[in-house]
C-alpha cells in the first residue's frame, strides 16, 4: 500500500497504513456533517453535550495536540496540575459550535490539521521515537510513548468521535454514516 502526502512525498508499509487508517476514520466523521446547516452542526440531540460541530472542533484539537507531542514532548500538552477553572471552562467551549464559528470553517480548520499531521508521519525520522507522556491522572506515571502508539492513539481517538458523530447525526434527522 502507498500514499501521497500534500508535499508529494510517496510513503509506503506501516506509514501508508497510518495514512489510510486516519483517512477512512476522518472521512466517516467528516461525513456525518453532510448537508448540514451551521445551526444543525450546533444542535446537541443527545443527553451529552457533544454536537456535530463540537465533535469536530475536539478531535481536530486533540489530533494538534498529539502531533506536537510527537516533536515536542510532554510540553506540547501542558501541565494539569497547573489548571485553572478558565482552562477547564475552554476546554468544554472544544465540545461545542461557538457564536460566529461556522461547519465551513470548522472543517477547514479540521483538514489543516489533518495535512500537518500527515506530513509528520511522512517525514519523521522514525516512528520508534517517544516521549515520556506529562503527568496526568490519566497516565500512567513514568510511561513513555512512541511517536507509533500517539498515531495509533489518534486513529483510535478519530474512530471513537467517529461512532459518537454516527449517533448524534441519526438522532438529528435519521440520517446515518453506512447501512
Amino acid at each position: 500500500m502507498s500514499d501521497s502526502t500534500p508535499l508529494g512525498q510517496t510513503v509506503t508499509g506501516e506509514r501508508a497504513d497510518l495514512l489510510a487508517a486516519l483517512a477512512k476514520q476522518r472521512h466517516f466523521l467528516r461525513f456525518t456533517t453532510r448537508d448540514l446547516t451551521d445551526e444543525q452542526a450546533g444542535q446537541r440531540t443527545t443527553a451529552s453535550e457533544l454536537c456535530l460541530g463540537g465533535l469536530i472542533k475536539h478531535v481536530a484539537g486533540t489530533e494538534r495536540g498529539w502531533a506536537e507531542f510527537i516533536v515536542e514532548g510532554p510540553s506540547a500538552m501542558g501541565d494539569f496540575d497547573s489548571m485553572t477553572e478558565a482552562d477547564f471552562a475552554a476546554r468544554l467551549d472544544e465540545f461545542r459550535m461557538l457564536p460566529g464559528e461556522t461547519l465551513a470553517g470548522v472543517l477547514k480548520e479540521y483538514d489543516g490539521v489533518a495535512a500537518r499531521t500527515d506530513e509528520l508521519i511522512a517525514s519523521l525520522p522514525s516512528l520508534d521515537a517517544d516521549q515520556p507522556l506529562p503527568t496526568a491522572p490519566w497516565f500512567e506515571p513514568g510511561a513513555r510513548w512512541s511517536a507509533r502508539r500517539v498515531l495509533l492513539h489518534i486513529v483510535a481517538e478519530t474512530a471513537q468521535h467517529a461512532g459518537h458523530a454516527d449517533i448524534i447525526r441519526e438522532s438529528l434527522d435519521g440520517a446515518k454514516s453506512m447501512g
